[in-house]
């Protein structure tokens, strides 16, 4: 071979590489890549919820909670000027977890169909953290430190036609729950991508997030997995969406039955 032609022939060869290996790093890229040296796309093996408008992921969200037999909600709501923080396990047959507010105490709920049952320690039926006048303690009476050692760590029955059984009840009833808490309000808009206990989401706003944000799955069904309420409302986390769990009314030697009011809750 001539030495011109050998030359010739080397340079193709040296062009051909160069042509050749961006290809094969370019194909050798990730699948989640659209094009070689492109953007990522972030719906790329998710459940396609983020390609829908914000009342769209909205809808799919709130359906995808209507449908879950089951649901585990914990964080914090504040309503009427008191926080409470939850850490509750629902499902249609009932619920059952810890309430606790600044100021007044913390008490576990149990609700098996309509039966309604409440425990707490002695310091919770005694008012522990009620004040006096002058901002110091009030001592119980001699009467409420007795009936509050027979209460102590209890299960009490909570009378239906207690005006307590309504509020308390609503802690345990998961429909009630999460139409309550699941609107937003406002313009709806898309927020940013994040993970919610190592899950993908998309956040959708009322109001860019005045009126509230739920941060939605975007792997598998849909959930709300992370709830920001309006006005700075409360923040509550929902897990383990559709696993069911044991509910049964505890035992007779567990339970008081107080009678028809409960006292003073």
């Amino acid at each position: 071979m001539r030495g011109s032609a050998f030359v010739t022939l080397l340079r193709s060869s040296v062009r051909l590489r160069r042509a050749v290996i961006p290809v094969a790093l370019c194909v050798g890229m990730t699948v989640a890549l659209t094009a070689c040296g492109g953007d990522e796309d972030p719906d790329a093996g998710t459940n396609g919820v983020g390609k829908l408008p914000p009342a769209g992921i909205e809808k799919k969200a709130k359906a995808a909670a209507a449908s879950a037999d089951a649901v585990r909600l914990s964080g914090t709501v504040v309503t009427g000027g008191r926080t409470y923080k939850l850490s509750m396990s629902l499902k249609e047959a009932g619920g059952t977890g810890s309430v606790s507010s600044e100021g007044g105490g913390a008490f576990e709920l149990l609700r098996v169909e309509d039966e309604l049952f409440l425990k707490a320690g002695a310091d919770f039926w005694t008012h522990a953290d009620d004040k006096g006048d002058d901002g110091s303690a009030e001592a119980p009476s001699e009467a409420d430190a007795e009936a509050a050692e027979k209460l102590d760590d209890k299960y009490v029955k909570v009378p239906e036609d207690d005006p307590a059984y309504k509020q308390l009840r609503g802690f345990t009833d998961k429909n009630l729950l999460l139409d309550g808490l699941l609107g937003l309000h406002g313009k709806r808009g898309k927020g940013d991508r994040a993970k919610v206990g190592g899950v993908r989401t998309i956040e959708v706003n009322g109001s860019e997030g005045a009126g509230g944000s739920l941060k939605v799955s975007l792997e598998g069904t849909p959930y709300p997995l992370q709830l920001a309420r309006a006005g700075d409302a409360g923040t509550l986390t929902l897990t383990d969406w559709g696993k069911d769990f044991p509910l049964e009314a505890p035992a007779e030697d567990e339970t008081v039955d107080y009678g028809t009011t409960l006292p003073g809750t």
